[in-house]
């Protein structure tokens, strides 16, 4: 995380261009060697970063109260994670700001920033699955069948809604970026993010739960 951190700051002061791999290399106090031991290019040395906001996102919906639905959860963890002073301090939303902003600018950035998205819609998918399972837990006691258990429509549509949630959120990310608004109230990420998820708000989660495919 170091080398990231290194990585971040001069990508927001001095920018992407101006940026080497060895001048990351010598602000996180390494030899280039190493540097490259661990990132291909000095794009990639960003990577972390962007992983560590997914996972926090992914986590906090992991970490909901048990008797929440799964749409409350994806909301009170879009307000944890993407409310400033809440998941992440307020100053560093204005460092975010820039770095998501160089993803649109640079195309080694987006390939990073995509194949981040696309690691954590996969962890989501996950976790809205053991959600899904603990809710059926508790409404038939036992669980289901292993075949029951690795039914494919229940995990497509699970897929697909961990989707849309990541969707919801990474296009109220970007939306917020590319603008000059403050990070807090109705124009902020969070409640972008959140009126984004209205698009699951007839998604069957009661019909899986109870093992309806």
């Amino acid at each position: 995380m170091t080398i990231a951190r290194a990585a971040a700051g001069l990508f927001v002061r001095q920018g992407l261009r101006a940026t080497r791999a060895e001048d990351i290399a010598h602000a996180a106090g390494i030899a280039p060697r190493t540097f490259y031991r661990y990132f291909a290019t000095k794009e990639e040395a960003i990577a972390p970063l962007y992983e560590t906001g997914a996972g926090r996102w992914v986590e906090a919906v992991r970490a909901a109260p048990s008797e929440a639905s799964v749409p409350q959860a994806l909301e009170g963890a879009v307000r944890h994670t993407l409310t400033p002073g809440v998941g992440v301090s307020a100053a560093s939303w204005e460092w975010m700001r820039t770095l998501i902003r160089l993803v649109g600018a640079d195309p080694v950035l987006r390939r990073v920033w995509a194949e981040v998205c696309q690691a954590s819609d996969r962890a989501l998918a996950d976790v809205l699955a053991e959600r899904v399972a603990a809710r059926r837990e508790a409404k038939t006691p036992g669980g289901l069948s292993p075949a029951e258990g690795d039914n494919v429509a229940v995990r497509t549509r699970l897929r697909f809604a961990a989707a849309v949630a990541g969707a919801a959120v990474r296009t109220a990310t970007e939306g917020w970026a590319a603008g000059d608004g403050p990070a807090e109230g109705s124009q902020g990420p969070a409640e972008l993010a959140v009126a984004n998820l209205a698009a699951l708000r007839h998604f069957p989660w009661d019909d899986i739960a109870a093992g309806v495919d």
